[in-house]
């Protein structure tokens, strides 16, 4: 018989057999299972959409799936957000950055397959780090989060104050609020159940040196001194691997910064001030709150008559400006608020 012949007859079997199994089988990723158990051979079959992103396959797509990707890929460039790098202000030293936000494009032609487009493109989103973050700024103070970044802190630093501690527990639970407690290291001493009570709360505790001595006044062993007693305290009665450090009355210089720095801790000063020891009414320091606070704020009290009956009212007004409240880890991280969860 002739070759060329032989080819044809070849070549029609073979076309008959695969348009036999295309009608026989339920969909083509069956039809192509039954050809491998009957081969012995190993294949994948990959979807048009995968196809996209992987070189390696010469699956071709469908018109459909090029209109649907072309789609997501022009809104992704008008939905995309660019990071912000962190930064030295004159005024305000160190400002952390904050994550942008892009559309995940591959996730997202993934969903809309599986799930469909008919309520719209499901989009999944990514954050992107700034290229510069805190950590690359150095040994350097921070009063306030990213101004971007809607979002706001109470730091509570406590060195006296017992009989308030329980009912301002009691307001931040109720309104589901985790602020960061400083410690001084004295105190933390003889007060562990209490501060116990307060991590068991969920909030964040930190160090605010030992003695509440200035920092500012003290040689660079002393402040060491100062700010390690209480550091190993939080370790040894909280179990507590601490970030961060609050110098005393906020009194600092250079050296103090640097100190903590080679120390892993960051420095944290405050963006607005209760001023409570100074026993103003609850109703004035909610007003001032009312006033002033902004995205980024650091708010600082401690334990008082004054802030205790303030808390509430400062809450309110902080959340009546869509502003999250968080710990200051929180608030001087770059993650997005809300933050873009993975899918």
């Amino acid at each position: 018989m002739n070759m060329s012949w032989t080819k044809w007859i070849f070549t029609g079997g073979a076309l008959t057999l695969v348009t036999w199994g295309l009608f026989q089988s339920s969909s083509l990723d069956a039809f192509v299972k039954s050809l491998d158990h009957r081969s012995g051979t190993a294949y994948e079959y990959v979807q048009p959409w995968e196809a996209l992103y992987d070189t390696s396959q010469t699956t071709s797509t469908t018109p459909k799936d090029e209109q649907l990707l072309a789609a997501i890929m022009e809104e992704a460039d008008k939905r995309k957000e660019a990071p912000i790098d962190a930064r030295v202000d004159r005024v305000w030293k160190a400002i952390p950055g904050y994550n942008g936000i892009e559309v995940d494009v591959e996730k997202t032609l993934d969903l809309a397959k599986r799930q469909g487009v008919g309520n719209g493109i499901p989009f999944v989103y990514r954050e992107v780090a700034p290229a510069v973050g805190l950590e690359q700024l150095g040994a350097q103070p921070i009063y306030k989060g990213n101004p971007k970044k809607p979002m706001a802190a109470l730091m509570i630093n406590v060195a006296w104050g017992n009989e308030f501690i329980g009912p301002m527990l009691e307001v931040l639970e109720h309104e589901q609020v985790r602020a960061t407690f400083f410690f001084d290291g004295s105190w933390l001493s003889k007060n562990v159940e209490t501060a116990q009570l307060i991590q068991q709360k969920g909030h964040e505790l930190s160090n605010h040196a030992y003695s509440h001595k200035n920092m500012s006044t003290l040689g660079r062993e002393e402040a060491i001194k100062e700010i390690d007693r209480t550091q190993k305290l939080l370790k040894e009665k909280l179990g507590v691997d601490n970030t961060l450090f609050a110098p005393p009355s906020g009194d600092f210089n250079d050296s103090t910064v640097k100190v903590a720095h080679e120390m892993n801790l960051k420095t944290i000063l405050w963006t607005l001030d209760t001023v409570d020891w100074m026993k103003p009414t609850s109703d004035s320091i909610v007003r001032k709150v009312a006033a002033r606070v902004e995205p980024g704020s650091m708010i600082l009290m401690h334990p008082t008559a004054s802030s205790s009956g303030a808390l509430a009212g400062m809450i309110a007004e902080i959340k009546r400006k869509n502003l999250v409240l968080g710990t200051v880890s929180e608030l001087i991280s770059s993650d997005r608020i809300p933050k873009v969860e993975p899918e």
